[in-house]
């Protein structure tokens, strides 16, 4: 997040400051888009899905066969969030949630849902950052609700397995849909915090031999993307920690073994995570000692050139000054025996230099 953003960002959530709790108010950047309502609804035998759906056309799902799932691409617009609440019997400080970005990673269980907060994660090439985006799930009775903040997102492989009725999600509940999901986004933290560890891993092997002057800033942003991933993973962990330790019911026993393997999955990548840091935490070290060094080569260099010239330039001052009686001026090889003489005590100065290993 850049200055500019930031600032617009502190603003919203300054907005907020002094309302009443459950109030929702946006906080996060601003966008001008309509929100892009889809769902999916499917059972062992048949999927419908539907695109571009009309907030009309969205309704709570009452049947006890088949699972339904409503993608909504945008939180921003008060009225679209305030209508799905109400719709969907949800919260005020669920709502008031949803629509903060920077709320971060937890769970929470009320009488007819389950409440998920993550955040997803995505290495941009182009740019060598993390992108982070705020999403949501709501776990109820046969159906699954996922927020986020715009189009696009890690979950096209779990719609793909729908549409080709591949694995368990097709024979199985809406509680296996929302650990597909989670699952999904805690998969693609592995690829963000592989990819940083190639580019971590590329520029230590360069530092020692040949540190740049942008190195430094680059390791920076590298620490604020680490920083990133561990604010949205340890939140995880313990959010998935409490999935598995609640009594509520909407989690089947059939997936205790699935949740333990997510909450795995999650030390994992934390795991991955203090490593980076870690290395990031040395490479800073290397980084100032490499400069370091390099400026004490350089000054060494220079230092040795300087003191063999100072002997010479003792010699060509001492002939160089203008006395009338010098009895060398008079000579016939003076000059050439000056010469000599000076590049026999340079050639001595560097052959001690090289014997005491200073060259």
């Amino acid at each position: 997040m850049n200055k500019r953003k930031r600032k617009k960002w502190s603003a919203r959530q300054s907005s907020k400051r002094g309302t009443v709790p459950g109030t929702p108010v946006f906080i996060g950047e601003s966008r001008s888009e309509a929100v892009r309502i889809g769902s999916i609804s499917y059972d062992r035998g048949d999927l419908v899905e539907k695109g571009a759906l009309s907030l009309d056309d969205v309704h709570r799902p009452y049947r006890s066969e088949g699972v339904t799932w409503i993608n909504v691409d945008g939180i921003h617009d008060l009225k679209v969030m305030d209508a799905l609440g109400k719709r969907f019997g949800l919260h005020p400080l669920t709502i008031e949630d949803l629509m903060n970005t920077s709320q971060r990673p937890k769970a929470e269980v009320f009488p007819d849902y389950l409440f998920l907060v993550m955040k997803m994660m995505n290495y941009n090439d182009e740019t060598n950052s993390v992108d982070v985006e705020h999403v949501s799930l709501i776990l109820g009775e046969g159906y699954v609700l996922s927020f986020q903040e715009k189009e696009g997102d890690v979950f096209e492989p779990v719609r793909e397995r729908l549409r080709a009725s591949r694995g368990r999600l097709r024979g199985n509940g809406s509680d296996y849909l929302a650990y597909a999901l989670m699952d999904a986004v805690v998969d693609h933290y592995f690829l963000s915090v592989e990819r940083i560890g190639d580019v971590i891993e590329d520029m230590d092997d360069r530092l020692l031999s040949d540190p740049r002057s942008d190195d430094l800033q680059r390791i920076h942003e590298l620490k604020r993307d680490v920083m990133t991933l561990r604010k949205a993973v340890w939140p995880l962990r313990e959010a998935v920690g409490k999935l598995q330790k609640s009594d509520a019911s909407f989690f089947g026993n059939d997936l205790d073994a699935f949740l333990r393997d997510l909450y795995d999955h999650t030390i994992q990548v934390i795991d991955m995570v203090e490593s980076s840091r870690e290395l990031l935490t040395g490479m800073h070290d290397t980084y100032l000692s490499s400069v370091s060094n390099r400026m004490n080569e350089v000054m060494k260099v220079l230092t040795v050139i300087a003191t063999i010239f100072i002997p010479l330039t003792f010699i060509a001052g001492v002939y160089g000054m203008n006395f009338k009686y010098m009895p060398e001026l008079d000579w016939r090889f003076s000059y050439p025996v000056v010469w000599i003489v000076m590049i026999a005590v340079g050639a001595g100065m560097v052959a001690y230099f090289r014997r005491k290993k200073w060259l």
